[in-house]
Order: structure tokens, then C-alpha cells, then sequence
């Protein structure tokens, strides 16, 4: 076990290799955290993540990048045995990556419902599961979080992106459930976006556009997402709870998705 760096609290953030993931994973190096960056195709975003990470905490060998489809149950059960052998210790764990394929209910299928349950939920449970049975192992009493990242329009539904919606709404309803299964050495937090970064979906011009539609005229930046990740994992008063981090983007009624506005 690596005695020299299990003095640090060492999170791993899936999907860290780019967007929201890397966000997250900067902020909580730059907070001390030792970061253990997944990706699943994005290996050279990975370790620039990695690097970036290693500079903002000090620590050269304080981040290192771990591959896993989550889609695999047997590749998802390995990756935090395998942060374990690297950092010798894991606090928490962020829910950040996520399948995001469109379809309605008129193109619906078995397996385009299954990718999304199996990367978005399931991955997200088992993960919650090992932290919480790798912290009850402790002989010292310690305490985890797990943060998964969800979806405003959980709040504001629409109709598109319907297996997409669903594994979401699946993942908010086990942020509950866990919640309260794994109290008290784990606890387990969302936080939803607003329309956040852009998509292949959305030209520049049409998410400026959509990103102003909200109550407070903004919607989240990844900085202001990645601070409430970072507050979810240091308040210990917060468990079963979804923060919303979206200008208020909830509060109203939109017809369809943003990226098909």
C-alpha cells in the first residue's frame, strides 16, 4: 500500500478525461484531493486531466488515470480496487460520466434503454456499493460521499432523449435509496445542471441563446457546477439531497430538449 500518499483523501471522478468530469477533478486537486481520473476512449485527455490535477494539488504523483467501461459490470467492479492498489485509500466517488444518445418514444429499444441504465445508473450503484463496503473494511470508523451528477429536466421533463431521461430519473431515485442503505459511512448527494456546455446538437450561437433562458437570466457554468460538487462532498449535514445548480432553469416549462429548440 502506498503509505506516502494514503495521508491525502483520494476521490475518483468518472468521466474526468474531458467536460464536466475534468472540471470536477481540477477543483477538488486544487481543494488537496488526490484524483483518480477515469476514461473509457479519452486517454490523452486523460492524462493532460491527470497532469493538470497533479499541478493544482502540489503532488506529482497525486493523480493518476484509470481506464473502465463503464457499459461492463466486470470492468466497472475493477476500477476502485484498482484506485485502492494505486492511492491505498478512496473517500469518494464522483458520478460524472454519461451516455447521451438521443431517441423518443416513437425509436425507443430494449438496448438503446440498457446502454443508458448500465452507464448512467448501474455503474454509478456498484460504485457506491464498493465505497461503502471498502469503508466499512476500515478499522477506524471513516466517512465517504458519492456525488452523481443528474439533470435539470428530471425537474422540467420533456420527451426527448427519453432512455437518456429515464436512467437519470433511475439514478436521482437511487441517490434516495443509497442514501439511506449506506448511512452512516456513506453519503450520497446529486447535483443537477442547467444547460451547461454545448453539444455537437447546439451551434455556439444557439446555446448563448439558450443559456440565458432562465429565471436569473444564466444558466451554470462548469465552475459553479464543480463548486457544488465540491460543497456536496465537504458538508456533512447533506445526504438523500439533489442540489440544482441551473439558474433556475427548473422553474420553467420547456417543450423540448434544449438541443432541439
Amino acid at each position: 500500500m502506498p503509505s506516502a500518499l494514503s495521508e491525502f483523501p483520494t476521490v475518483l471522478v468518472t468521466g474526468a478525461g474531458k467536460r464536466l468530469g475534468r472540471e470536477i477533478a481540477l477543483t477538488l486537486a486544487g481543494a488537496g484531493w488526490n484524483v483518480a481520473v477515469h476514461y473509457r476512449h479519452s486517454a490523452a485527455d486523460a492524462q493532460q486531466t491527470a497532469a493538470d490535477c497533479a499541478r493544482a494539488c502540489g503532488r506529482a504523483d497525486g493523480a493518476a488515470t484509470f481506464c473502465a467501461d463503464l457499459d461492463d459490470e466486470a470492468s466497472v467492479r475493477a476500477l476502485l480496487p484498482a484506485v485502492l492498489r494505486h492511492f491505498g485509500r478512496v473517500d469518494a466517488v464522483i458520478n460524472s460520466a454519461s451516455r447521451f444518445e438521443y431517441d423518443d418514444a416513437a425509436h425507443f429499444t430494449y438496448a438503446q434503454l440498457d446502454a443508458h441504465m448500465r452507464s448512467n445508473t448501474a455503474a454509478a450503484i456498484v460504485l457506491a456499493q464498493q465505497l461503502h463496503a471498502h469503508l466499512c473494511a476500515q478499522r477506524v470508523a471513516h466517512l465517504g460521499v458519492v456525488v452523481n451528477l443528474l439533470d435539470q429536466k428530471l425537474w422540467n421533463p420533456n420527451p426527448d432523449f427519453l432512455s437518456y431521461t429515464l436512467s437519470k430519473a433511475a439514478l436521482e431515485a437511487a441517490t434516495t435509496l443509497l442514501a439511506q442503505a449506506l448511512a452512516p459511512r456513506v453519503r450520497v448527494v446529486g447535483v443537477a445542471p442547467g444547460l451547461t456546455l454545448t453539444s455537437p446538437y447546439l451551434s455556439a450561437d444557439q446555446f448563448a441563446a439558450l443559456h440565458r433562458q432562465s429565471p436569473l437570466g444564466r444558466s451554470s457554468t462548469p465552475e459553479e457546477v464543480a463548486d457544488a460538487v465540491a460543497f456536496a462532498v465537504r458538508n456533512r449535514a447533506l445526504t438523500g439531497t439533489t442540489l440544482l445548480v441551473d439558474g433556475g432553469q427548473h422553474l420553467m416549462r420547456f417543450e423540448r430538449d434544449f438541443s432541439m429548440m
